[in-house]
């Protein structure tokens, strides 16, 4: 189904609702972070996307108090990317990045592994802390970043979550990674899309600019409602205000099946990576 508003979610298999469009703060710098946030939940924004390694977990809490709307409201992401020695020490870690965001009501929506590079043994300490912050109440859902069909299925051998919620990849017309997509999606595992927008390196591309002049809309835009369509949730990320609010403004147009099939023949499979494809 085409999303046709801001407030569109998909439900996770524990039946728990995410927005679809999110929000992003990688490389916010702490100065603007809080106020990137605030313009974000005011064009209507209501999932914004954070992690440890991010270091702006208090800003974005910030802006969701400081916002005047109920937390409830506002679907909290964060990511643990480096495991302690133990999973307790790495839960302490966990609850930590909880306090930050929602010193109040003590909990987030979601938190995730980053990434699978810390290797297996790792990778084993980080899910259970998260399932043991799942049980404390800590988080409503847990999931995983960056991980490939192996990983996931690596996590069977302990997890009593199973499958992850979400599984956060980099995903945008140049990088498809269509076979982890297909398989999370059989799976019911919630397919999050970060560097939607590419950074900005392919604004000039020919194909992308005709989509955008076809609907009188920008690149970034066409973008947004291409991850929008594929039933991805993208996490557009921008501190400029101006991007920020366009950048929400993706439900009054739809790129129809020239459009998409355009877009999909632009796939360039692993070179197409920015950050990484996934390994499956």
């Amino acid at each position: 189904m085409s999303p046709q508003n801001i407030q569109h979610t998909l439900e996770m298999a524990n039946s728990i609702p995410i927005p679809q469009l999110g929000f992003g703060v990688y490389q916010s710098p702490e100065s603007v972070c809080t106020k990137s946030c605030l313009t974000a939940l005011q064009s209507g924004y209501r999932h914004l996307d954070t992690a440890q390694y991010y270091g702006n977990e208090v800003q974005v809490g910030q802006a969701v108090r400081q916002s005047g709307l109920p937390r409830e409201e506002i679907f909290l992401t964060t990511k643990v990317l480096v495991a302690e020695d133990s999973v307790e020490k790495t839960l302490e870690k966990c609850i930590d990045s909880v306090s930050k965001l929602d010193p109040a009501s003590g909990y987030v929506d979601l938190f995730l592994i980053h990434s699978p590079n810390a290797g297996a043994e790792k990778r084993k300490i980080m899910w259970q802390a998260l399932e043991k912050l799942q049980e404390l109440g800590k988080t409503k859902s847990i999931g995983v970043s960056n991980f490939g069909i192996k990983h996931i299925e690596e996590l069977k051998e302990y997890a009593t979550v199973w499958p992850p919620h979400v599984n956060q990849i980099e995903l945008h017309p140049w990088l498809q990674q269509r076979e982890i997509v297909d398989w999370c999606h059989h799976h019911g595992v919630i397919v999050e899309a970060y560097c939607p927008l590419v950074r900005n390196m392919k604004a000039e591309d020919p194909t992308l600019v005709q989509v955008a002049q076809k609907h009188s809309v920008s690149v970034n835009q066409v973008l947004i409602r291409y991850s929008l369509q594929k039933g991805w949730v993208p996490l557009p990320k921008s501190d400029t205000p101006e991007r920020i609010i366009a950048n929400a403004k993706v439900f009054d147009f739809t790129l129809d099946e020239e459009d998409m099939s355009a877009l999909d023949a632009l796939d360039q499979g692993p070179a197409g990576a920015i950050v990484q494809a996934v390994d499956n």
